[in-house]
């Protein structure tokens, strides 16, 4: 970790989504990719990865599948009808989140 001139460890850059709405957006952009992509992606451990998606996929904001051509690997669908967790977005559906993603 850097170090600020006042010898204090750099704080850690912070966003604007929690590590779950990350991952939600990139299976919702590529639904087979990999547990180790993810986590290149997101810029978490793989670990953090597994469990995030124990958590989608319990409050039913994700179903997983084998692959149809690679028993090995997983497929993700995202269910984009469900609402946003947060009492403050509660309003907003999944499907709201998503077309954050496909803003470049």
């Amino acid at each position: 970790m850097s170090r600020k001139p006042s010898g204090k460890p750099a704080a850690a850059p912070w966003t604007f989504l929690s590590n779950h709405a990350h991952v939600l957006i990139c299976l919702a952009q590529d639904p087979s990719l990999r547990i180790q992509d993810l986590a290149d992606r997101v810029e978490i451990t793989y670990r953090a990865v597994q469990r995030i998606l124990d958590d989608l996929e319990a409050a039913g904001y994700l179903k997983r599948s084998r692959r149809q051509d690679d028993a090995r690997s997983n497929e993700y669908k995202v269910n984009t009808s469900l609402p946003l967790r947060h009492p403050i977005e509660q309003h907003q559906r999944v499907s709201a989140l998503l077309a954050l993603g496909k803003v470049r």
